[in-house]
C-alpha cells in the first residue's frame, strides 16, 4: 500500500513538515515522486518510519538514527529485537518507581516502614540503566564486564548522603573547568584542581582506581561526542581542556 505524505504523517501522527525534514536529512526519503509531484512512501518506508519514532522514543538524536539506518547492515528484524529489549528495560524501570511510589504512599499512610536506602532505590536503578543504555557497550569493551558491574553495584549500594556528596563534587569539577578555561592552561592550579575533582569524582564509583583507567576515560570524554556533547554543553572544548589536564594530571597520555 502507498501512502502520499500527508496521509503518512497521519498515520504516524506527524506533521508533513517532519517528513519533509526527515527527506533532506537523507533519514526517510519517499519511495517515489509522482506526476503531480508529490511525495509517495511505500511498504518499506513505512516500516522505516516506525523504526525511527521507536528510536525517538529512546531518545536518539536524529544523526545517530541516521547512522543506524543508513548503515548498510542495517536489518528491521534484529532492529526490532533491540526496541523490545529496550522497551524492556524502561518497563522494569518504571515498574520499579511505580513500586517505589506505593511503599511512600503506604509508608505515609503508616501502614510499613521504608529505610532511607529504599526511598531511592527505584531512582539510582533508573540513572543507572539509562547511563547503561547510553554508553553500556562502550565502557564494557574498554574497562569489561567485571570492572563496570562492580561500578555499578557501588553506586547501587551508595548510601544517599556519599551520593549527594559524589553530585556535589561534580559540580565542583565543572565549576572549576570553567573558570580554568578562562586561563587557558591545563596545567595551572585550576586545571589541575579540576583533574583532582574529577578523580575524587571517580572514585565513588569506580571500585579502584588508576591513573591509566582516569587518562583513559577522559580521553573517551573527546573520542566519543555523547560525552563531548555532555561535558561542553556550557562551553566548548570542556572535555578537551578536561582530557590535557587530566592527562598532566597523572602523567599518561593515550
Amino acid at each position: 500500500m502507498e501512502y502520499t505524505i500527508q496521509k503518512l504523517a497521519e498515520i504516524a501522527g506527524v506533521s508533513t513538515r517532519t517528513l519533509r525534514y526527515y527527506d533532506e536529512l537523507g533519514i526517510l526519503k519517499p519511495a517515489r515522486i509522482n506526476s503531480s509531484g508529490y511525495r509517495i512512501y511505500g511498504q518499506y518506508e513505512v516500516n522505516l518510519m516506525q523504526q525511527i519514532l521507536f528510536y525517538r522514543e529512546l531518545g536518539l538524536q536524529l544523526n545517530q538514527i541516521k547512522d543506524i539506518i543508513t548503515n548498510p547492515s542495517f536489518d528491521f528484524s534484529r532492529a526490532l529485537k533491540e526496541h523490545r529489549e529496550r522497551l524492556l528495560d524502561k518497563r522494569s524501570q518504571l515498574d520499579q518507581l511505580i513500586e517505589n511510589v506505593e511503599k511512600t504512599i503506604a509508608q505515609s499512610e503508616g501502614r510499613i516502614t521504608m529505610t532511607d536506602k529504599e526511598k531511592f532505590e527505584g531512582f539510582k536503578r533508573k540513572a543507572l540503566n539509562g547511563n547503561e543504555e547510553k554508553y553500556g557497550k562502550e565502557i564494557r569493551q574498554k574497562y569489561g564486564e567485571e570492572t563496570i558491574n562492580k561500578s555499578n553495584e557501588n553506586f547501587m549500594n551508595m548510601p544517599q548522603e556519599k551520593y549527594e556528596e559524589s553530585v556535589k563534587i561534580e559540580s565542583e569539577m565543572m565549576e572549576t573547568l570553567s573558570e580554568a578555561m578562562k586561563t587557558g592552561d591545563p596545567a595551572g592550579v585550576l586545571g589541575q584542581r579540576a583533574a583532582e575533582l574529577h578523580k575524587q569524582w571517580l572514585t565513588f564509583y569506580w571500585p579502584a582506581y588508576s591513573k591509566e583507567a582516569h587518562a583513559g576515560v577522559t580521553q573517551m570524554y573527546v573520542e566519543d561526542e555523547r560525552f563531548t556533547v555532555y561535558y561542553d554543553k556550557k562551553q566548548q572544548g570542556t572535555a578537551q581542556f578536561l582530557r590535557d589536564a587530566v592527562a598532566i594530571y597523572t602523567g599518561i597520555k593515550e
